[in-house]
């Protein structure tokens, strides 16, 4: 059984026991999370109906916050002198799931 669930504007894959890395989410390491379903495939059923999903709950326990890779970034104009030099890391939360449940 797995779900497709939304969060940070980006949608992922999850079962039981994965462990996914979303975009920062409030929490220290062991707080529970819930995050609405999108799709839920148990074996040859699938479930993407509205009403059915609005009983689906995906929960979570929070592992970790992280940070992501380094991302450099430099702007350059040629003849003008112009140059800028920035760079970036993005803010993790490391979520194990921990049950898929329809009620």
């Amino acid at each position: 059984m797995y779900a497709i669930v939304k969060t940070g504007g980006k949608q992922y894959k999850v079962a039981v026991g994965d462990i996914v890395e979303v975009e920062k989410l409030d929490g220290e390491p062991g707080a529970e999370l819930t995050f609405p379903a999108l799709l839920v495939v148990d074996g040859d059923q699938v479930t993407a109906d509205a009403d059915a999903l609005a009983k689906v709950s995906v929960n979570g326990v929070v592992v970790a916050q992280t940070k992501g890779p380094k991302i450099r970034i430099h702007k350059f104009k040629n003849k003008t002198g112009y140059h800028k030099r920035q760079g970036h890391r993005q803010k993790l939360t490391r979520v194990e799931v921990t049950g898929i449940k329809t009620k």
